[in-house]
């Protein structure tokens, strides 16, 4: 998806610029916005990648004027409507009006340092052999789909060289709209500046990405 999260070589947002010793948290709310989207999450209904896609359809007047914590709140109401468990109204009211789903499990505190020890791996086997080696000459899908993608808008129709094979993992354009995991083999691709950026790119400059079989073929 083409969406406002894909900022990759678009102008007018300025430089980055990490704050130095910056928090965890940058007010008290952030740190129940982060429990709120992992307990959400802990229910069962929707996976990590349509999690991440509800944040992409956030408009994107809205998106760009949220900071990193309001936005995963509005998925988070997104998703917990799209569920059953909440309505619209109810989030406007601020409080429960009927009865929602019942979840799969539910975060108990006492799982929750479990939980975040485990962490949500996303490593599965496939049955056949990678495509692609280390040194392969590979060209990224040209394609821009209205559903979720991991593969940047600028990395997208660009030659590049295979650089490591990464293991295969659960397939998140699938998987974010319930097609099941389909693992993929991932490979680290590295492209020449001049290929990313055009004329007048620094020629010391190369970029990496992770990418997905299914996003490249052999040049």
């Amino acid at each position: 998806m083409n969406g406002p999260h894909d900022l990759g070589g678009q102008m007018g947002f300025g430089p980055v610029a990490p704050e130095k010793d910056e928090p965890y948290f940058h007010a008290e709310w952030e740190k129940r916005a982060l429990g709120l989207t992992l307990s959400g999450g802990a229910l069962g209904a929707w996976t990590i990648d349509e999690s991440r896609h509800a944040r992409e359809n956030i408009p994107p007047a809205e998106y760009l004027g949220a900071s990193y914590y309001e936005i995963w709140t509005r998925a988070l109401e997104i998703l917990l409507e799209r569920h059953g468990f909440v309505t619209a109204a109810e989030i406007d009211a601020g409080h429960k009006q009927m009865e929602p789903v019942t979840p799969k499990r539910i975060l108990k505190a006492e799982m929750v340092a479990g939980v975040l020890a485990k962490g949500g791996p996303c490593d599965r086997p496939v049955e056949t052999e990678p495509r692609f080696q280390p040194g392969d000459r590979v060209r990224t899908r040209n394609f821009n789909p209205e559903t979720h993608t991991r593969l940047p808008r600028y990395a997208r129709a660009k030659a590049g060289i295979v650089e490591a094979v990464q293991g295969s993992f659960v397939f998140p354009d699938d998987n974010a709209h319930g097609k099941g995991e389909n693992p993929q083999w991932v490979y680290t691709v590295a492209f020449d500046a001049a290929e990313i950026w055009g004329e007048g790119a620094d020629p010391m400059l190369t970029v990496s990405i992770d990418a997905w079989e299914s996003y490249l073929e052999h040049v």
